[in-house]
């Protein structure tokens, strides 16, 4: 699909600030470019990505500041709802042109028909096109969009913008509820998009294709030419300068320290030499008068500049230590969850699932294996998953754990929303004394005070380390876990701190994913496609090769 876009196409904010209705800020005098090309933009959870891109698309206005955008906007926003009971041509915007089609095709010549289609006569073909182009080809233009699976109606929303052929195409976490095909499909797509793009997402296969990342971090935004790749490694650099800075900052200081320490020495030795030559009167008054003043303002000079350097000196360090990002890492220690290589953890046979789905043959799990399973949405990946967790009864053949386990659904209800995140570790290892809970969750960021946060009040990313917490500390030790999509929703921190959690697990492991650098970033050591309700192995390149 040819699209010619104009190079001055762009967006720019000028001491942009929005603030909720609540009094919280978001954005404080936000000032920042956009011009063609392709933009990943990244931050932590709640740094303002989506509120920025909705301010963009004009669905919010600004409480201060300016948005000057050149062109059309183009908006697919993160939770993507379309009416059920919508025609597919009327979900992408050309029902009443095709109608006008049809009417002319008939034998209609009424003028209305003709104003209707405007200079759009393959406007079916077009659809047809980019449907095809994403994958969606066999929904045809008169289904209805109750009839597509979500993963579906978000490329549906997709195609839509498409067919606008808007100047400037803004995406919110498109890949969230996306499986692998569906992911390759929408790749494609970000690939070959001619105009401005921008990409709020933490999807890091995505990110390979940006021409640039805007870092949104603390209101302000920082560049970086390239993809996600090449931000990593602009990352890491800055991140080894920023701690060589607080090493030689924190030298410095300590060298203040040491020589306003040896000055006040000195002083005090002057001091104590003086006392004496004045008690022994040595030489006339007036001399020693005039020495002593003279003494009392050099040693006040020398302990002004010394403390002006030890205060210059804290300040640097500060500003080093400021430099370097807190993104802290979950360290922990979990002995009781070590599997030995060949005790057996799991056995299926000859299941039946509810809703449908089976799994043929038999599977056994031993060890500390870490199995990844993927296939497509609707799959029974999470069926499975329920299944084996002991939360759906099998309807036929049998699922069997042979260690402790535990479950991690993609909603993260483990957690009771009542209680604080202590609490909620409490419970599932009812016989932990609150000081081992406590010196536990720290390992887990939650430190003093934040381990008394009710759950309820949790942000996505603490929601989650709170939900793993609660599974891994529990009581039994869990020897095997079940993981369905982790990385959903969260921040590449998040996404960090979960995968060196992970690390020091020493249990078996199922994950159910698409994120395929995710899996990798695992130690993944048996891969399984399930399609058609059936297992079978499958290696991360056959993967990589889907569309």
């Amino acid at each position: 699909m040819s699209m010619s876009f104009s190079s001055s196409t762009s967006f720019t904010c000028t001491s942009l600030s929005y603030t909720w209705p609540d009094g919280t800020t978001v954005l404080d005098g936000l000032d920042a470019a956009f011009g063609p090309g392709r933009t990943g933009l990244v931050g932590v959870n709640g740094s303002g990505k989506s509120t920025l891109l909705k301010l963009i698309a004009g669905e919010l206005a600004p409480t201060g500041g300016t948005i000057r955008v050149t062109g059309e906007v183009g908006y697919l926003p993160q939770n993507v709802t379309l009416d059920t009971a919508l025609r597919v041509d009327q979900a992408l915007g050309i029902a009443a042109q095709r109608a006008a089609l049809h009417a002319i095709e008939a034998g209609d010549p009424a003028e209305g028909h003709f104003e209707a289609v405007g200079e759009d006569w393959d406007v079916e073909e077009r659809a047809l096109a980019a449907l095809g182009e994403l994958g969606l080809g066999h929904i045809g233009l008169d289904r209805t969009v109750g009839e597509v699976s979500g993963g579906e109606s978000v490329l549906l929303r997709l195609a839509a913008l498409l067919l606008r052929r808007p100047d400037i195409l803004l995406l919110d976490e498109p890949t969230n509820d996306l499986d692998l095909y569906a992911r390759r499909r929408l790749y494609a797509a970000v690939s070959s998009w001619p105009g401005v793009l921008v990409v709020v997402s933490h999807d890091r296969e995505l990110l390979e294709l940006v021409d640039r990342i805007a870092d949104l971090r603390g209101g302000g935004i920082s560049w970086y030419g390239g993809n996600f790749s090449a931000y990593q490694e602009a990352l890491d650099a800055e991140q080894e300068a920023a701690e060589r800075m607080v090493r030689v900052a924190g030298a410095d200081l300590r060298r203040q320290r040491r020589e306003l320490a040896d000055a006040q020495v000195k002083l005090a030795r002057r001091k104590r030499y003086g006392q004496r030559m004045w008690d022994s009167k040595r030489e006339p008054k007036i001399v020693m008068g005039a020495r002593k003043r003279a003494a009392q303002e050099s040693a006040g000079k020398h302990r002004i500049l010394h403390e002006e350097r030890l205060a210059e000196a804290r300040e640097r360090l500060d500003e080093a230590v400021e430099a370097v990002r807190d993104d802290d890492e979950i360290r922990i220690d979990l002995p009781y969850t070590a599997v030995p290589p060949g005790r057996a953890v799991l056995t299926l046979a000859r299941l039946e699932l509810a809703y449908g789905a089976r799994v043929g043959g038999r599977l056994d799990l031993h060890g500390p294996e870490r199995v990844a399973l993927v296939g497509r949405n609707g799959a029974g990946k999470t069926t499975l998953l329920r299944t084996v967790a002991g939360e759906l009864a099998p309807v036929a053949g049998e699922a069997v754990a042979h260690v402790p386990l535990r479950f991690l659904p993609q909603r993260l209800d483990v957690l009771d929303d009542t209680l604080t995140v202590a609490e909620n570790v409490a419970r599932f290892a009812p016989g932990a004394t609150r000081n081992r809970i406590r010196a536990r969750l720290a390992r887990f960021l939650f430190r003093g005070a934040r381990a008394d946060q009710q759950a309820a009040t949790l942000s996505g990313g603490e929601r989650f380390r709170a939900a793993l917490a609660a599974l891994m500390l529990a009581e039994p030790a869990p020897q095997l876990l079940l993981l369905d999509e982790p990385t959903n929703n969260l921040d590449m921190a998040s996404v960090r701190r979960l995968t060196t959690a992970l690390e020091s697990y020493e249990g078996a492991l199922v994950v159910a994913s698409h994120d395929l650098p995710f899996l990798r970033s695992l130690g993944i050591t048996r891969w399984l496609l399930l399609e058609g309700g059936e297992l079978t192995p499958t290696t991360p390149e056959e993967l990589a090769d889907l569309a």
